[in-house]
């Protein structure tokens, strides 16, 4: 018998691959006969480096990079086995986490760390770089991304716009010309689980503000800034981003990846199996066991152990998920190729 173990991370308490080690310990105490394969997974949101490193033998990258507010923060992406991809999470330059209680303002916070985490995976000449966007401190539109990245954003007077959201508004005019070149050689994928627009009663500001430490009137402001940037690139690039599904993703940073580096935005649980090359990794599997921290009613929507159900099922695998809690609307996850959970 093969099994095939591949879950999530367990948020706060082990790595993917520490919980597969684990479920394999326990297999093992039953019987040393069974054959057992890991393959730590992520669906694009924290770990998500960490899991791509450990299933691919790859390598992380230590960084240090200019943090959400300005000042310097230890930083890291991942290089995979193939040494030709590297993998980010722009919330270990740019996320929540790194902003202090009682300094949470989104209209100041800058996802120019996130660009210099791009610029560093440049330099060992990669030719794709896969994007996590979860868990951002930001409403920048990806502006600091671009500046980092060597893009101009001059206000009327030709001088280059401050850090943050509250400058969008000032942006005249958009120069591309310095825009590191090795970028049009790079395929750029971006891990991006909502379907936000970048501006309006569903989009960046309204949505994902208030969680970032947005009153309502900043709120109002961030999202008429939001307007003049998507005019901005309208003007300058000619594209209207704002209508692309997931442009409001982490402070509208995907819109500022598809217009600026002509990233591509999908489903995080995708990316990864397709990394991964999950399908070709279920050849002769009888059984797959994966799982996450929390299994609940919101695991249907892109989280790991759906993604890896859905494809388990194509090969008419059986599944089990272990989870270290199960929520309510659990069982709608049967209704999703898991046969069981525990």
């Amino acid at each position: 018998m093969k099994i095939l173990i591949a879950p999530d991370s367990f948020k706060g308490s082990l790595t993917a691959l520490e919980v597969s080690e684990s479920i394999k310990k326990g297999i093992k105490n039953v019987s040393k006969e069974i054959k057992v394969k890991l393959l730590p997974m992520a669906d694009g949101g924290e770990g998500t480096v960490r899991s791509l490193v450990d299933a691919t033998d790859g390598k992380i990258v230590n960084k240090e990079v200019t943090g959400p507010l300005g000042r310097e923060v230890k930083s890291f992406f991942g290089l995979l086995g193939d040494k030709n991809t590297a993998v980010i999470e722009m919330a270990s330059a740019s996320g929540f986490p790194l902003v202090p209680e009682g300094k949470k303002d989104p209209s100041k916070t800058t996802t120019y760390g996130t660009g210099e985490l791009i610029k560093a995976a440049l330099d060992y000449n990669v030719d794709e770089i896969i994007i996590g966007i979860g868990g951002s401190a930001t409403t920048d539109a990806g502006v600091g991304m671009a500046q980092a990245l060597g893009v101009k954003f001059l206000n009327q007077d030709n001088q280059e716009i401050g850090f943050g959201g509250r400058y969008l508004d000032e942006i005249a005019n958009i120069d591309m010309n310095d825009l590191d070149p090795r970028i049009k050689d790079v395929n750029i994928k971006v891990a991006c689980d909502v379907d936000n627009p970048l501006f309006g009663p569903e989009g960046a500001a309204y949505i994902y503000g208030p969680q970032k430490g947005a009153d309502s009137k900043m709120v109002k402001d961030l999202d008429k800034k939001l307007r003049h940037f998507n005019e901005a690139v309208k003007k300058d690039l000619g594209q209207n981003v704002n209508k692309i599904p997931g442009a409001g993703a982490a402070g509208g940073l995907g819109a500022g990846l598809v217009a600026f580096l002509k990233a591509d935005l999908e489903k995080g649980i995708d990316i990864i199996l397709d990394t991964v090359n999950f399908d070709d990794q279920l050849q002769g599997v009888d059984l797959v066991i994966t799982g996450e921290g929390r299994l609940d009613g919101q695991s249907i929507f892109g989280k790991t152990p759906i993604g890896v159900a859905k494809r388990a099922k194509k090969h008419n695998i059986p599944i089990i998920a272990i989870a270290g809690s199960l929520g309510k609307g659990v069982e709608k996850v049967l209704d999703q190729g898991i046969d069981s959970y525990f």
